[in-house]
């Protein structure tokens, strides 16, 4: 397997590190952990926007040698918290993270998947929660979408599934597989890890800005969740499916 970004004793003063990993090409990769773990300042670390120690590479050389325009092109970044841009209908601000040359088909395409299709004429300023959640999602998916742009490569995801409701999250799951069936490599934060256990390829357990375990879903097991978040845990096996919830 191909790998995408090599991370070396990364590190940010009061919150990271250091901490050394690698991303492969086309998983879907969970950070989970508590508040404070340093998820978030990692996410950001990985998408080139904050500074610290140690060295990334992503897609063959320094993240911090890609010019920004470059970079745009091939990884999208989702905040946790942004605030509507304005009185800007939602295809105007869809169309911002659309390459000039992509099939404007593909904005059609996301925006129904995530069941926009009948606020594309809105301003996104009135918009509920739920409903800007998933254009700021449909925004960050069609600037890395290998039908709407063959340059797109990883999109970073700060807890996605925020003010989504059931049937919402499982569009945005179909998605993100869709992503990574296309070669795109899909990093998230996320507090569900019975998510984590269907779905990521790959898990990075954090605490306190340490890396404290890697590898797949197996990892997460009652003893080392217990080690992180200081409760009992529980496992349970449902239908050939494995369920963790604490005691």
């Amino acid at each position: 397997m191909t790998t995408l970004m090599q991370l070396e004793d990364v590190t940010f003063p009061g919150r990271l590190g250091p901490l050394s990993a690698s991303v492969d090409q086309g998983v879907w990769l969970h950070l989970v952990g508590p508040n404070g773990a340093g998820k978030s300042t990692l996410l950001e670390m990985m998408a080139g926007l904050i500074d610290g120690g140690g060295r990334i590479h992503f897609a063959g050389q320094a993240l911090d040698d890609w010019q920004g325009e470059a970079l745009a092109r091939r990884r999208a970044w989702l905040a946790q918290h942004q605030s509507p841009p304005f009185a800007m209908p939602v295809w105007h601000y869809l169309s911002l993270h659309q390459q000039g040359s992509a099939d404007p088909r593909w904005m059609t395409h996301i925006a129904e998947a995530l069941w926009l299709n009948d606020k594309l004429t809105r301003p996104v300023n009135q918009l509920s929660g739920g409903e800007w959640q998933r254009v700021r999602l449909a925004a960050v998916i069609l600037q890395v979408h290998p039908g709407a742009n063959p340059h797109g490569r990883l999109l970073l995801l700060d807890e996605p599934m925020n003010s989504l409701d059931v049937a919402q999250q499982a569009a945005l799951d179909r998605i993100l597989l869709e992503l990574c069936e296309g070669g795109v490599t899909v990093v998230m934060s996320s507090h569900d890890l019975n998510h984590a256990l269907r779905y990521a390829r790959q898990v990075w357990l954090m605490h306190k800005g340490k890396l404290v375990a890697q590898g797949g879903p197996d990892i997460l097991t009652p003893q080392q969740l217990e080690q992180t978040w200081t409760v009992p845990f529980r496992e349970v096996n449902l239908d050939g499916e494995r369920f963790l919830w604490p005691r």
